[in-house]
């Protein structure tokens, strides 16, 4: 059907008629188009596959706004963001031994910025990220995240969670039960490092370690003898170690203590990181002003377990610049104490990780918030994730 209109419908009166006209000239069999069929809305949950060695956590404390940290679900073989789950104000991350689960220890208020608190421990599947229990703690140390303020026990039953209320003490959660077994003090200490699945040992003010024994749900304590001077050269508490007590403790100015942990400490002979790579000893708090290479930033170490590979950031700078990004990762064979490879990086960095398996990647961030990961056998940059997020603090590989 043609319809034409004539100059009466240049009217608003004739722009009616030429309307109507049009309209009852349409024939009553003319094909009217069907309705759409509206399709039914799905929901539907992706369940990511298992964590292989490089699937690992990065936790982002996003400083700016961090009752909204955090943390990120990353591939690292392709570079991909998985997930992510919150970690709401300094929280902390740690993984199971395993690798079935993970845990944050988190705090929210009920307005947001007040209201009742809540210190949380929250365990999550790693394959859909669905909450498997929110167990409420008496307490947590609200402090900056450190990474041994939550430690899980080398077989998963024990959480570990450092509170400073009302004094320096460890809760101790049965992770399998969601209950807190029981606080135990720790004056003067600080921090979780685990030994086996039946202790955990803290640092001292004064030089010293404390160890805590649990057995039959009871706690002994015992204090190892002074190995480090505080004022002079304190150890950095982001050293790193094994799930059955072999610690590398790594002071300000570089020197390493090898400990293993337990209700009695073997504390061996320190080395020097300057020394290991040929160079001399660099200087404490007595001669602060001095110039040398140093260890440095926030994460500042890793250990690759079964090489026995120190990973240490590093950076030129005075004896108070322990918190100083590094600008290249050191490796250190820990059983000659000499350094094997030297890593310049793209960007300087305030943390450095590495996978636990046969082909481990290695990690570093930068102030925009960049991913970079490496071949840490080799040095070499393989990719990098562009603003994965805003602070990046930690990495947790599966096994570490």
């Amino acid at each position: 059907m043609t319809v034409s209109y004539s100059g009466a419908c240049r009217n608003l009166f004739g722009l009616f008629l030429c309307g109507l006209v049009a309209s009852t000239a349409l024939s009553p069999t003319t094909a009217v188009g069907a309705e759409p069929v509206l399709q039914t809305e799905q929901s539907d949950t992706i369940t990511l596959p298992s964590p292989g060695p490089h699937t690992i956590l990065v936790e982002d404390a996003v400083y700016d706004h961090n009752k909204d940290g955090r943390v990120y679900v990353v591939d690292a073989d392709h570079g991909r963001r998985l997930g992510m789950v919150q970690a709401a104000y300094n929280a902390n991350v740690a993984q199971s031994p395993d690798g079935q689960h993970f845990y944050v220890a988190e705090t929210t208020w009920a307005h947001g910025n007040r209201g009742q608190r809540d210190d949380l421990l929250v365990q999550y599947d790693p394959h859909t990220l669905a909450v498997l229990s929110d167990e409420k703690l008496p307490a947590r140390a609200l402090v900056t995240p450190k990474k041994n303020d939550l430690a899980i026990s080398a077989d998963g039953s024990r959480a570990y969670v450092y509170v400073m209320s009302p004094t320096n003490g460890v809760e101790v959660i049965d992770t399998h039960n969601h209950t807190v077994e029981q606080t135990v003090e720790v004056p003067g200490c600080a921090l979780a490092y685990p030994w086996g699945n039946s202790g955990f040992s803290s640092l001292c003010a004064d030089g010293t370690l404390a160890n805590v024994s649990i057995a039959d749900g009871k706690a002994s304590l015992t204090h190892s003898a002074p190995f480090f001077v505080p004022d002079r050269d304190g150890v950095l508490e982001h050293s790193p170690g094994t799930h059955d007590g072999h610690m590398w403790f790594i002071t300000d100015s570089g020197m390493v203590y090898p400990v293993k942990l337990g209700a009695t400490d073997e504390i061996g002979t320190p080395w020097s990181l300057q020394q290991g790579a040929g160079m001399p000893v660099a200087s404490d708090a007595r001669a602060p002003f001095d110039v040398a290479w140093r260890p440095g930033g926030w994460q500042l170490s890793a250990l690759h377990a079964s090489s026995g590979e120190l990973y240490v950031l590093m950076h030129r700078g005075t004896f108070w610049t322990h918190k100083e990004d590094g600008t290249e990762v050191w490796v250190f064979d820990t059983n000659t104490h000499k350094r094997v490879r030297r890593i310049p990086l793209p960007a300087a960095s305030p943390i450095v990780g590495v996978t636990q398996d046969e082909h481990p990647l290695m990690f570093t961030s930068d102030e925009a918030g960049d991913l970079h990961i490496f071949d840490a056998r080799s040095g070499k940059l393989q990719r990098t994730m562009k603003h994965l997020g805003t602070d990046l603090v930690f990495t947790v590989a599966p096994g570490e």
